[in-house]
């Protein structure tokens, strides 16, 4: 659990879009937080940024870039910060930024995760339809 000095980050100003704390139960058989339990915890975040933007459903249609810059473990609590980068017709572009708070009695934070994604919006037949520009 040894990290640089320089790692170290504050978070965002801005408010997460959603906070987790990370469990025992999404570990990896080495006992760190598995990487598609962030994976999902990314895309659960990218969705939320989407249809707020979208004012709707939204599905996700492409993972265009995803680091894992460093291990999540046991006990961490997440933070996921979005930004929307690009709004086509019906699609819309989301940065995610995952955040680990560790060592709670002298809270270190370091960035652990970036990742961009592409949702499309779509209608209740599941069909593309216009972002509202």
């Amino acid at each position: 659990m040894n990290t640089d000095p320089s790692d170290h980050v504050s978070l965002p100003d801005e408010q997460p879009t959603m906070r987790l704390l990370a469990r025992p139960t999404d570990t990896n058989p080495a006992g760190d937080i598995f990487g598609g339990w962030i994976m999902s915890q990314v895309d659960l975040a990218g969705s939320i940024a989407a249809s707020r933007r979208s004012l709707g459903r939204t599905v996700t249609v492409a993972v265009n870039s995803f680091h894992f810059k460093k291990p999540v473990y046991v006990g961490d609590l997440i933070s996921c910060y979005t930004k929307i980068e690009k709004v086509g017709n019906t699609s819309i572009t989301v940065l995610v930024e995952i955040y680990a708070e560790r060592r709670p009695e002298k809270t270190e934070c370091i960035k652990v995760t970036e990742a961009r994604l592409t949702y499309v919006a779509v209608d209740e037949n599941g069909l593309p339809r216009p972002v509202n520009q």
